[in-house]
């Protein structure tokens, strides 16, 4: 891990700096599958499916047996956890209802929005060696409380052509309509386009590896609307010397366990914590089962000592992490200060890894510094706002001049005609009714 102590402003873009991606290449890769799969539907994608997750699949879809089959799979434990975290999402983020007010902006010109669910959504569930089960229930509980009608979902299959049973059931519980055994960019591709198999979704949602996140940034520059750009997952730790450094090493390493290119990042104003956190990574680092992988993403992280909270909340602010553990006596007050970050966990006691699962809040958060524009996704996210206006007589009387007047030094003469003929026939029939 490297260290900064006491670093100059200048060195500051070296440490907010995230770990680089040859796009080069990753843009020709991703290309070239996309193309197979929108001109040959099913059939490019079971041939992706053999040559990147080693499958031979006959049909693509989940069936309900698989489902049922799933169910006894999964145990009591993990079945009562998943059923009490899509309660604690469901509540937060059917909290998150938009109610519309009418608005009469001018006497006879009355405006509103009104909420509408997407139809068709399309979520992607990364496999592989961590199945992200949770990621289920933090985008198909907001899209079934915003009103999608079709929620579907694509998972790489395992090379027996099952699925994670634990995906499967988290499915149910949060009321997924379809299910597809596609992973990587020809599930992204299948759900952009469209296949026999696969409908067409509206807009796609979903973590995935550096291949998936090209493959979503690509179809979204014609086919379809995406949750947001996103790179690794990555977290800060905010923390002063009343800090367990047991504690933060934890919530660093529950973020570089994620992969080898996370990045975690220790913000600490304490000289003292930086060596005790460090010693209390490599121990519990010998105990995780996914220690190459943290290990690996240790190499992309830093610990960094500055002088005081105000540098420290500077640099997190130009950071903008994905998630922000802030681990001080007064992290109630540091955090209103907080203006670019994903996700917020406020003292000691509130892990990164209780967002992840059960607390309510969502997990599928901006990364790479977009916190600093986008948010993480939430009940609108499912959504579009639809504007209405209705304009009556006094309404052209009160607007009708300056849309004439507008449309007119813009030289756009037919705007200024559609409100011109209007105020004159408002004219004729007020002269109608004096008569």
């Amino acid at each position: 891990m490297h260290i900064y102590e006491y670093p100059t402003q200048e060195q500051w873009a070296e440490i907010v700096r995230r770990p680089e991606q040859d796009a080069a290449h990753l843009n020709a890769t991703v290309a070239a599958v996309l193309a197979r799969v929108r001109t040959e539907g099913d059939a490019a994608v079971r041939d992706y499916e053999l040559q990147f997750d080693h499958v031979q699949l006959e049909s693509l879809a989940v069936t309900e047996a698989e489902i049922d089959a799933a169910e006894a799979l999964v145990s009591d434990e993990l079945r009562r956890s998943l059923q009490l975290a899509h309660q604690n999402i469901a509540t937060f983020h059917a909290a998150q209802r938009f109610e519309g007010v009418q608005v009469e902006v001018q006497p006879g010109v009355t405006c509103w929005q009104k909420s509408v669910p997407i139809e068709r959504v399309g979520l992607y569930i990364p496999g592989g060696t961590a199945p992200l089960f949770s990621t289920v229930l933090m985008l198909a509980t907001p899209a079934r409380i915003a009103g999608c009608s079709e929620i579907v979902l694509c998972t790489p299959p395992a090379r027996d052509g099952s699925v994670n049973p634990a995906i499967l059931v988290a499915a149910r519980i949060a009321g997924v309509s379809r299910i597809y055994k596609i992973g990587g960019v020809q599930a992204i591709g299948a759900m952009a386009y469209g296949t026999e198999s696969v409908p067409k979704v509206s807009k796609i949602f979903g973590p995935g590896n550096q291949y998936v996140m090209c493959a979503k940034q690509q179809v979204a520059l014609g086919d379809v609307a995406i949750d947001m750009p996103a790179g690794p997952s990555e977290v800060e730790v905010l923390a002063d010397g009343s800090a367990r450094p047991d504690f933060v090493a934890a919530d660093l390493l529950s973020q570089a366990e994620h992969g080898a290119d996370s990045q975690v990042l220790l913000i600490t104003t304490t000289p003292a914590l930086i060596g005790q956190v460090q010693t209390e990574v490599q121990r519990l680092l010998a105990q995780l089962p996914r220690a190459e992988l943290a290990a690996k993403s240790l190499e992309n992280s830093r610990l960094v000592l500055v002088r005081d909270m105000d540098e420290a909340l500077r640099m997190t602010n130009h950071y903008a992490p994905e998630h922000l553990i802030i681990e001080t006596d007064d992290a109630a007050q540091l955090a209103m200060r907080v203006v670019n970050a994903g996700s917020v966990f406020i003292g000691h006691f509130t892990p990164e890894s209780a967002g992840d699962y059960a607390s309510g809040t969502n997990h599928t958060l901006p990364t790479k510094g977009y916190a600093k524009a986008y948010s993480g996704v939430n009940l609108d996210s499912f959504n579009r706002k639809i504007t209405f206006q209705q304009i009556s007589h006094e309404g052209i009387n009160a607007i009708g001049p300056a849309v004439e007047c507008m449309a007119a030094n813009e030289q756009l003469e037919a705007h200024r005609v559609a409100m011109a003929i209007r105020r004159q026939a408002v004219q004729e029939i007020h002269e109608l009714e004096k008569e």
